[in-house]
């Protein structure tokens, strides 16, 4: 199993992208959903992702946004990866002319509700990635999972591509796990390494790299 790259999100404040980069992350998202505690508006998106080195990707979550808002956020991050959230169509995704990651929100518990993983892969197949996330009233940064045994992992479908992101509830506690379950091509986690909404903690950023990279030993 090749090594799994780590998304880190959410984040409004310089010294957490700093500490972020410190601590081994390969994307650093922004959140650009006026209705989350972490939203930035594309000004400081712009002064943000200033600080990234040019192997560390910004990646832009969007919820149904117009694409006035897509345009002007890319415009403060050109080389970003944008994050579609919300019930937006293949052809709302592809019309940026950027590589972009469309999320399944994945219903909790009861084996996932009967969500439907390959179907939902064959519908976004442009995507750069699938992020799966657990479905719940907001949409994202909630800190919470769903079940990971609901899937087929090592499904063909699934792995042609190898390009799904495991989302929802991962922390340094539990990331070795889903990983080694899962294998997904990247992890993202947001509220698991925050003392707060939008503030970043250090520590539970290395630990989180840590724990990634011993799921590969």
């Amino acid at each position: 199993m090749s090594s799994t790259r780590i998304k880190f999100c959410g984040f409004t404040r310089e010294i957490d992208v700093e500490n972020a980069i410190e601590a081994g992350a390969d994307f650093i998202g922004f959140v650009c959903y006026a209705k989350s505690p972490r939203f930035v508006t594309p000004e400081r998106i712009g002064q943000l992702a200033a600080i990234l080195p040019s192997h560390i990707t910004p990646v832009l979550l969007f919820v149904n946004a117009p694409a006035s808002e897509v345009t002007a956020a890319l415009a403060q991050a050109p080389g970003a990866v944008l994050q579609f959230h919300g019930e937006e169509s293949l052809s709302d995704c592809e019309r940026f002319g950027q590589p972009f990651w469309k999320v399944a929100r994945v219903p909790v518990g009861n084996g996932a509700a009967g969500f439907d993983l390959l179907q939902f892969n064959q519908q976004y197949r442009p995507a750069q990635a699938i992020l799966l996330d657990a479905k719940i009233d907001a949409y994202g940064g909630g800190g919470h999972s769903f079940d990971w045994t609901a899937f087929p992992w090592s499904h063909p479908e699934l792995n042609a591509n190898h390009r799904l992101v495991l989302s929802g509830g991962l922390n340094p506690a539990n990331v070795t796990d889903g990983i080694r379950l899962a294998r997904p091509w990247a992890v993202d986690v947001s509220s698991g390494i925050e003392q707060s909404k939008g503030i970043k903690d250090r520590t539970l950023m290395l630990d989180f790299y840590q724990a990634v990279r011993s799921a590969h030993t």
